[in-house]
């Protein structure tokens, strides 16, 4: 285990899967103490003993950030464990596409609830600490990372609703980022292209309907979004990543 990030704090959001899960190892992997969130506890907590397995410090926090209570509370459980944050990475999210008329409703306000109110219930509860944080960090900053998509960036047919929180994701990251870069808290984004995770299983037929834009393209791993995450995360005071956009090599 390298110490990078050793003496820092990080929590990382739908932790029990893909991108998140993979980003919550690597950082593990490079000292920091990681706060595990997400819906799934049996799943946190076999990633939170895979880590303490390896000699990583864990804590499982299940919960539903479409609450801000429940945002709130996760912030107030890792300072209370671990007495400092350092680093949010936002990987919770949710994809439900199709065609609109006959997509139900309920779906789109749970791509918003997850997206979007969650990015922000969870960040506006952690930039408190975030910001206090950077006065003893070992790094002298701190990282907001937040996971949008190559969707953020390009809007498609069947996928208005997805792109909008998506877009959103990527709108606030950047105001953020402006608003908060003199105080050394460091806000990035990470626009994935096709990634192969639960998020095109969903909901079924997804994978199917993507192919027509697509192609069969041979789709990320979750590693690879989380190396990004790592690169991001691990650079000196005076280096901020604002923007990684990272596609398979087939996708166009």
């Amino acid at each position: 285990m390298t110490d990078k990030r050793a003496n820092t704090v990080a929590l990382v959001t739908g932790a029990s899967s893909g991108i998140g899960q993979a980003i919550a190892l690597a950082l593990s992997g490079t000292g920091a103490s990681v706060a595990l969130v997400g819906r799934r506890a049996d799943r946190l907590d076999a990633l939170a003993g895979k880590l303490r397995d390896a000699g990583g410090t864990a804590l499982s926090i299940p919960a539903d950030l479409t609450s801000s209570a429940d945002a709130a509370q996760v912030v107030e459980r890792t300072i209370e464990a671990f007495g400092r944050l350092d680093t949010l990475v936002n990987a919770a999210g949710l994809m439900l596409n199709g065609p609109s008329i006959e997509s139900p409703l309920h779906e789109w306000d749970q791509m918003i609830d997850i997206n979007l109110r969650g990015l922000v219930y969870i960040t506006k509860a952690a930039l408190p600490h975030l910001v206090a944080a950077v006065a003893t960090s070992p790094r002298s900053a701190v990282d907001v990372i937040n996971i949008s998509s190559v969707a953020g960036r390009v809007a498609a047919a069947q996928v208005a609703v997805y792109n909008a929180t998506k877009f959103a994701v990527t709108a606030a990251t950047e105001a953020w980022r402006q608003e908060f870069t003199r105080q050394s808290v460091r806000f990035s984004v990470i626009e994935p292209g096709a990634t192969a995770t639960e998020l095109f299983e969903q909901k079924s037929g997804q994978w199917e309907g993507f192919t027509s834009m697509f192609g069969e393209v041979e789709r990320l791993h979750a590693e690879d979004v989380a190396n990004a995450a790592l690169f991001i995360a691990t650079q000196p005071r005076r280096v901020a990543i604002n923007e990684i956009v990272i596609r398979p090599t087939d996708q166009s």
